[in-house]
């Protein structure tokens, strides 16, 4: 793929974890996107630290780093060149196009703001459809036995219409008149 171009969403999709119950970018996926190397992302992060709060961004921890080698979210720690990574989350994401100025940078931030939305609306459409299954299974518990019946009439009536029709469909036997 051209560095010039952009990203599908679903390679964004892809590059979004979840750590400390927070939806986050790890700099050197967002390094990749940006088409800049880590340690410049880093350091215009570094030079702008009022910038981001820990809300916005925080610094992984060792234990952290283990876990996204074991998940093969991160290469391996060699992959980090002995620092740890910064993970950003929505808002950092979106504070980061104050601190990379170029058009690539302000473009991927476009798309990844996109994705993050994206994933939100999906995540509401999930709870809700969780939240109405439980209602339903909430008001089945109890009336098994009468589902089980129901399904039974149905099997029945199911039975009784395949024997009709089969008695209509025959093949007829006995006498053929030509018309």
């Amino acid at each position: 793929m051209n560095k010039d171009e952009l990203v599908p969403n679903e390679v964004v999709k892809s590059k979004i974890v979840i750590l400390r119950d927070e939806k986050v970018m790890l700099d050197l996926h967002l390094a990749e996107l940006y088409a800049v190397e880590t340690r410049a992302l880093k350091q215009a992060v570094r030079r702008n630290m009022d910038l981001f709060p820990e809300d916005f961004m925080f610094i992984l921890t060792a234990d952290e780093v283990e876990t996204m080698v074991s998940q093969i979210v991160i290469p391996s720690k060699q992959h980090l060149g002995g620092a740890l990574p910064f993970a950003f989350t929505e808002s950092g994401v979106a504070m980061l196009s104050s601190v990379l100025k170029s058009a690539r940078a302000k473009e991927m931030n476009i798309t990844i703001m996109r994705t993050f939305i994206a994933l939100r609306k999906a995540s509401l459409n999930y709870n809700e459809i969780m939240k109405t299954l439980e209602r339903v299974v909430n008001t089945v518990k109890g009336h098994e036995d009468e589902i089980k019946l129901i399904f039974d009439y149905l099997k029945h009536f199911e039975q009784k219409k395949n024997e009709e029709f089969n008695q209509a469909n025959r093949e007829r036997i006995g006498f053929k008149q030509k018309a």
